[in-house]
């Protein structure tokens, strides 16, 4: 079949959806150029703090190729609205293995996690370590161990219970009203564990679900990864059950609430890559609209928040600008741009803005 045909098929299958919500175009002029010598590596999920610093996550797992022109960029660098890089510090030796997901509490800390790792920890604005929960390389397993394969299975069963150490958390969100710190503990625990500001350990919830579980949608029990949270203004936690194509939400003491389902055209439950990569709330108060990274299908959906109906998207697999390769996290700042960065071959972050359009179709 010819390949012009193949690529015309590929477009057909992906979803189509009204346009009856907010619409966003991607700004071409944001972030300006890295120090000279500096590359990407795959970037985890990015976080904005209260002056609308943009966080961006760096693994530093650059080519042997790229190493022989450049070195990695910093794994934690903090961008201004105009673009700039005006903060950054770490690398692999030091902050938490696979860098994946970030939160910045009321005084503009930042808490880190690591999908390869057991360890969170807090930084200040300025870079300096804080605070850590767990060792190095030590998980919430039998024996402190486990590898995983390149198919992501891993080796060991979860103990979901560590009270000082995770098992590949994925990442992590700060209450605004007591500096509490939940974590998706959630490549290979199934739990979201809540510490204190100081990283004592609160309490916990979930587990693995069964495939009946998944099939019915079962509150409190994940699929696969528990890949991104977040709190609203509501006080609510939302966790996305990424394999189980849905976002769950519970109360603060983890009482199951509901359900947001993100089923994009996907066939089968549970999904190999799954829709509800990472989320995001509008600005308003009420927080009208969620925004949901749909890491299968390269989209972000801007769904209604009380119904869960998708109500527009933008994106699209690609590496031109407004595509996306492996897009992994979004986050959204005070006058409602949204930011996405891209892991595996995409390696970048791009800003998208609300256009002067903000309902109905285009």
């Amino acid at each position: 079949m010819p390949r012009i045909v193949l690529a015309y098929l590929t477009l057909l299958s992906l979803p189509a959806l009204a346009q009856n919500g907010p619409q966003f175009e991607v700004d071409p002029y944001w972030p300006k150029p890295l120090p000279a010598g500096w590359i990407n590596a795959t970037l985890g999920s990015p976080c904005i703090d209260s002056h609308d610093h943009i966080a961006i996550l760096d693994r530093q797992n650059i080519t042997a190729e790229e190493a022989e022109t450049s070195v990695p960029a910093a794994s934690i660098m903090l961008f201004d609205t105009e673009g700039n890089l005006v903060r950054y510090w770490g690398d692999r030796s030091n902050v938490p293995d696979s860098i994946h997901g970030c939160a910045f509490d009321a005084d503009n800390n930042i808490w880190v996690v690591g999908n390869n790792d057991g360890i969170a920890q807090k930084y200040s604005h300025d870079g300096e370590l804080l605070v850590q929960i767990g060792e190095r390389g030590v998980l919430d397993t039998i024996d402190g161990t486990a590898i995983r394969a390149p198919d992501n299975t891993i080796n060991r069963e979860p103990l979901n219970a560590g009270q000082d150490r995770f098992f590949f958390p994925a990442d992590v969100a700060v209450d605004p009203e007591n500096g509490d710190v939940y974590i998706a503990d959630g490549y290979g625990n199934k739990r979201v564990a809540v510490f204190d500001s100081e990283g004592r350990f609160l309490r916990q919830w979930g587990r693995q679900a069964t495939l009946e579980e998944t099939l019915a949608g079962t509150g409190g029990a994940f699929t696969y990864a528990l890949h991104c949270i977040g709190i609203s203004n509501a006080g609510l936690v939302y966790v996305c059950d990424r394999e189980g194509l849905r976002m769950q939400v519970f109360t603060k003491q983890g009482e199951f609430v509901r359900n947001i389902w993100v089923k994009t055209g996907n066939a089968t439950l549970p999904d190999t890559r799954g829709t509800s990569w990472g989320i995001g709330f509008s600005t308003d108060a009420e927080q009208q609209y969620l925004y949901i990274l749909d890491g299968r299908h390269e989209q972000v959906h801007v769904l209604d928040h009380a119904s869960g109906e998708i109500l527009s998207s933008f994106g699209r697999p690609g590496h031109q600008l407004g595509n996306f390769i492996v897009a992994h996290g979004l986050a959204v700042d005070s006058q409602g741009r949204i930011y996405v960065a891209e892991s595996g071959t995409g390696r970048r972050v791009q800003r998208f803005l609300p256009t002067a359009n903000q309902g109905g179709s285009q």
